[in-house]
């Protein structure tokens, strides 16, 4: 099977029934995707492929030959962070750190299905011209990635540090309302 992994050309030979995080940890050494649940219920394996996020432990390898697949590892420029990796450093967005790489890899794909305008379960004008990240957009659309050490609020100022301040989203969070 042949891929395109974090800009790299990858050739494997691989039993057809490989999922796709498996193929990342236990054949080409990608240990950042986690395998938490096995059941694509928690994210900790969340990868991009094509820009969009998968969990990986639910697709198999040879379902994305040929494509672009970004793991935790491919996130960074060499030394550099990405800045969403520097805003979780600053922010404590991790404890165990578990969950941070689907966290990171999802955050990056949901930023981008904002940019372009995807609606979720809880956007409010579906006619408006952009969408804002608020509390509940961001929470609805990062709720299939789960963490169970208690760095959920860090991981919420991280995302919303970084993807509210690119001048076409606010730059701050509304605060919640009052139930």
């Amino acid at each position: 099977m042949d891929f395109r992994i974090n800009g790299r050309a990858v050739a494997v030979d691989a039993d057809l029934r490989t999922s796709l995080l498996d193929l990342l940890r236990d054949h080409l050494g990608l240990a950042g995707s986690k395998k938490g649940c096995n059941q694509g219920a928690c994210g900790a394996c969340t990868v991009l492929v094509d820009g969009e996020r998968i969990n990986s432990c639910l697709a198999l390898a040879v379902q994305v030959q040929g494509r672009e697949i970004t793991t935790v590892e491919g996130l960074a420029d060499g030394d550099r962070l990405h800045r969403l990796q520097a805003a979780f450093v600053a922010h404590d967005g991790f404890q165990c750190g578990y969950c941070t790489p689907g966290q990171l890899c999802s955050a990056i794909a949901m930023a981008a299905e904002l940019a372009r305008g995807v609606p979720s379960h809880v956007t409010q004008d579906l006619a408006a011209p952009a969408l804002l990240l608020s509390r509940d957009e961001l929470r609805e659309r990062m709720s299939g990635n789960l963490c169970r050490c208690g760095a959920h609020n860090g991981i919420v100022e991280a995302i919303a540090e970084t993807f509210g301040a690119d001048g076409q989203r606010q730059t701050r969070l509304p605060e919640e309302k009052a139930a």
